[in-house]
């Protein structure tokens, strides 16, 4: 007898829970014992590992959904390196030019050059070097977070909406992702309850733009992760008067408006999106 494939709406439920329970088994005791509630104090750097809760969540449900050949499918965006050169542009220099001109700018208000030396700390492992810092965010973050909410979420969200409201519906589960964190990492407790309608901002408009580069390079998620990266590798590091990420988040509005009105609703995009 053969097993009928899970419908996407059975995998998409299962990923979301999974994806959930993964990264918040590690997040919920670090942010009981920030705020008091336990006496036991895990270490603040399993931080970094609740970012793998969303690949593997994807690497598992794909794997009792499609076997080995479903996850081979899956792991093939991180090999789609030949895009448009204009994504790469916007994921990977588009973050360094714009993080240089803060730095420049941050030096001819204050007469002082900014600490550069900055990049090259983390946070709870202290200072590692510039190149691992980044590499770290790249594997966490990047990597941690890509493989499922834009490898495997994304498309299967898209096979049944439009690309902009799949972004959305994306954007909603990827803020709520984030609520541990507002209780125990400082630059999120710092914002008082201004952080929740700034993380639903943020992860909506961050939505259509990370599938405005999804779709446009036809699944890379090569692409995707790098952008991820260097963006929350640049947003973590104060550059002075006005922090990075802020600038950064600014410019995102202003480009998820301009994907929007150019290539419209249906798939944010030149080209066809990317559907499973």
């Amino acid at each position: 007898m053969v097993r009928a494939a899970p419908s996407r709406r059975s995998e998409l439920i299962a990923y979301f829970a999974l994806a959930f329970i993964l990264s918040w088994a590690i997040e919920i005791p670090l942010a009981l014992s920030a705020q008091g509630l336990i006496h036991r104090s895990p270490p603040m750097a399993l931080h970094y590992l609740a970012s793998f809760g969303p690949m593997l969540a994807a690497l598992l449900v794909t794997l009792f959904s499609h076997g080995l050949s479903g996850v081979g499918q899956l792991l093939t965006g991180l090999l789609r390196w030949r895009t448009p050169r204009e994504y790469y542009a916007f994921a990977v220099a588009a973050p360094i030019v714009i993080f240089i001109g803060i730095v420049f700018a941050t030096w001819l208000v204050r007469g002082t050059p900014p600490d550069l030396r900055l990049l090259g700390e983390a946070d709870y492992l202290g200072s590692l070097g510039v190149l691992p810092v980044f590499a770290l965010w790249v594997i966490t973050f990047g990597l941690g977070e890509e493989l499922g909410w834009r490898g495997f979420a994304l498309p299967r969200l898209q096979a049944t909406r439009s690309a902009l409201a799949a972004s959305f519906v994306l954007g909603s589960f990827w803020a709520v992702w984030h609520l541990p964190a507002i209780f125990y990492r400082d630059t999120y407790m710092a914002m008082g309850w201004m952080v929740v309608p700034m993380l639903l901002t943020v992860a909506a408009v961050g939505s259509v733009v990370y599938t405005w580069l999804f779709n446009g390079t036809r699944g890379s998620l090569l692409v995707i992760i790098l952008f991820h990266g260097l963006f929350d590798f640049f947003s973590v590091w104060p550059a002075g008067l006005v922090g990075p990420g802020m600038v950064m988040t600014i410019l995102m509005v202003f480009w998820a408006v301009r994907v929007y009105k150019i290539f419209g609703a249906e798939h944010l995009a030149p080209v066809e999106k990317t559907v499973v």
